[in-house]
């Protein structure tokens, strides 16, 4: 309807020429509005000119008029309509109307022909010929309104697209989602609410108020009108009905019965509401409200727009809480970081250096958590010329199981500086840990003391799993016969404060290799769902003490690491694994 050469519209009409209105092409979003007019898709007045030609040709007034029945004109400058009334149609005229969606916008008004102007075969061809005009007009109207339909949602979609990658809280999301929604279908407020994140039913949104929705964006609504939890439809229909996937409408909302206390209507001077749901996968996130001040229809075009920004709202608002959780986890994986950090720093850095008090010791120690933070720990502690050492196990996994260690770290270390006795250290840890953790929290602790001139061993278990002390005889292999394991003592700390525990001694011998560990070394599983137990354990032992008597506290330490891999591959590890290993090897 725009050919080439056109007059271009839209510049001012010769003085004189009756008021006019704008003859400039309307943008698509006038296709939205109501009062659609043919003069909407108008351009350079080919049309006006098509009815003039046929006024020529058949010698009787053919018009253009529009929605309102103003007529339409030429001018030098382009087209206008007619200000002022509508004249009415002269007796004998006929008006063939043109219709969009529905809707008239316009009309095609023939003048009467005089009784000897022409006959009646020409009379009913001219009709003929306006008819077939009028369904051509109105069908490429059709098509082009469609057009600018698509145009107008694609252009949404688009800018929606191109904003929310920018909007990275849920938050801003949706007052993105909102302000686009309102500008493009022509709306002037609205809110979106969100349903909490545990609530998966429509059922359950069945409350008398709104204190159950989270109120997240808004724009053009009063402060009044958002605080009050009453909500604007009955037994709270409308959100329920758009939660539950459908698009809800109500063209005049005076008048509407499902409305609850209409009168608050008149005050936030609302006129027309649509409300559409917002859901991923099915569920339920929230809905977006959109209101006009005045009544007014909505077309399918403007139903497709809405669904189409509250689909992508929706998805957008998973993704947003997607990377919230992700930034979360990646914050407290830092965290998580920082404290395996510290917590691996009060593990001894080194084993104890071969001064002049310990020369004859051979120790290595290996620890490895299962997680960031782990239960397990082990300490040396130099106790005036005798040598503690200390292996223990709190119950649990993660930060609550790292700072429990700590804590009894550091009981152990300061109780065992001031108290000779090693059964009363361990008690005085156990009476500390009862009084500050709960009764599901506890450890397993194994304390021992060596005199490195004697070679004598003083212990004591807390529950904890009892260190192996093997025997390497100088003129063959050991055996199952030549280990000993070391587990007088007592029940676990922390449990019950009236424990009483028992120390034993054990003298060493030069070459004797004393392995201390935690349950996780036995406990290891392969994929067979097979733990490693004792038995393999005491095995792997002698299998290295068999290839090499004197190897050294590090290679025994490696080798029973190394077994534990290849027994359990690429299996998870269930626990902590902590191996101590400490060999004397002459008396000084």
């Amino acid at each position: 309807m725009s050919p080439s050469g056109a007059i271009v519209p839209g510049q001012p009409l010769p003085s004189g020429e009756r008021e006019a209105e704008s003859a400039k092409a309307p943008s698509p979003e006038a296709a939205a509005r109501p009062g659609l007019s043919i003069s909407d898709f108008l351009s350079d007045g080919s049309l006006v000119r098509l009815c003039d030609e046929l006024t020529r040709l058949a010698g009787v007034r053919v018009e253009l008029l529009d929605a309102k029945g103003r007529a339409i004109r030429m001018s030098e400058r382009g087209w206008f309509v007619e200000q002022g009334e509508p004249v009415p149609l002269p007796d004998g005229a006929m008006s063939v109307p043109l219709t969009v969606e529905g809707r008239s916008i316009g009309a095609f008004a023939v003048s009467a022909f005089a009784s000897d102007q022409s006959d009646e075969e020409s009379r009913q061809s001219l009709h003929r010929v306006v008819t077939l005009l009028a369904a051509t007009t109105s069908e490429l109207c059709e098509h082009e309104l469609d057009l600018r339909h698509r145009v107008k949602e694609a252009s949404a979609l688009y800018k929606l697209s191109t904003m929310l990658p920018r909007a990275t809280s849920v938050d801003r999301v949706l007052q993105v989602a909102l302000e686009l929604a309102l500008d493009v279908l022509e709306l002037d407020c609205g809110g979106v609410v969100l349903v909490p994140e545990e609530t998966e039913e429509v059922s359950e949104i069945r409350g008398s108020t709104e204190e159950d929705l989270v109120l997240i964006a808004s724009k053009g609504l009063s402060d009044q009108w958002l605080d009050d939890p009453r909500p604007l439809s009955k037994d709270r229909l409308f959100d329920r009905l758009a939660i539950g996937g459908e698009l809800v409408i109500s063209e005049n909302l005076a008048e509407d019965g499902r409305v609850f206390e209409p009168e608050r209507l008149k005050v936030e001077k609302l006129g027309a509401a649509i409300h559409a749901g917002l859901a991923f996968q099915g569920r339920p996130i929230g809905v977006m409200r959109l209101y006009s001040q005045n009544p007014r229809t909505f077309e399918e075009s403007d139903k497709r727009v809405l669904r189409s920004i509250a689909s992508q709202a929706a998805v957008a608002v998973q993704q947003a809480r997607l990377l919230k959780l992700q930034e979360d986890d990646q914050r407290i994986q830092r965290q998580l970081a920082l404290a395996g950090d510290v917590q691996r720093r009060m593990l001894p850095r080194f084993v104890p250096a071969a001064t002049k008090d310990f020369k004859n010791l051979d120790i290595a120690a290996k620890y490895i958590p299962s997680f960031e933070l782990g239960g397990d720990f082990y300490d040396f502690i130099g106790l005036t010329g005798h040598m503690g050492i200390v292996v223990g196990d709190v119950v649990g996994k993660g930060v609550a199981a790292a700072l429990l260690m700590s804590a009894v770290r550091a009981s152990l270390r300061a109780h065992a500086q001031g108290v000779y006795d090693l059964d009363e250290v361990i008690s005085r840890v156990n009476i500390a840990l009862c009084r500050d953790t709960l009764d599901n929290e506890f450890a397993t602790l194994w304390y021992g003391v060596l005199d490195p001139v004697k070679l004598r061993l003083t212990y004591c278990s807390a529950g904890h799993e009892p260190p192996m002390i093997v025997r390497v005889p100088e003129h063959r292999a050991p055996g199952l016969a030549d280990i000993d394991e070391l587990a007088v003592g007592g029940m676990v700390v922390g449990i019950d404060r009236s424990q009483r525990y028992q120390r034993a001694v054990y003298d060493m011998h030069p070459g004797d290799v004393l392995i201390a560990y935690t349950d996780g070394v036995v406990d290891t599983v392969n994929f067979d769902r097979q733990k490693f137990g004792k038995k393999r354990l005491r095995a792997c032992i002698l299998e290295i003490l068999k290839t090499n008597p004197k190897a050294t506290a590090t290679d025994i330490t490696e080798h029973i690491h190394w077994s534990l891999r290849q027994f359990a591959g690429l299996a998870p590890r269930p626990d902590d694994e902590t191996i101590v290993v400490m060999r004397p090897w002459a008396k000084t």
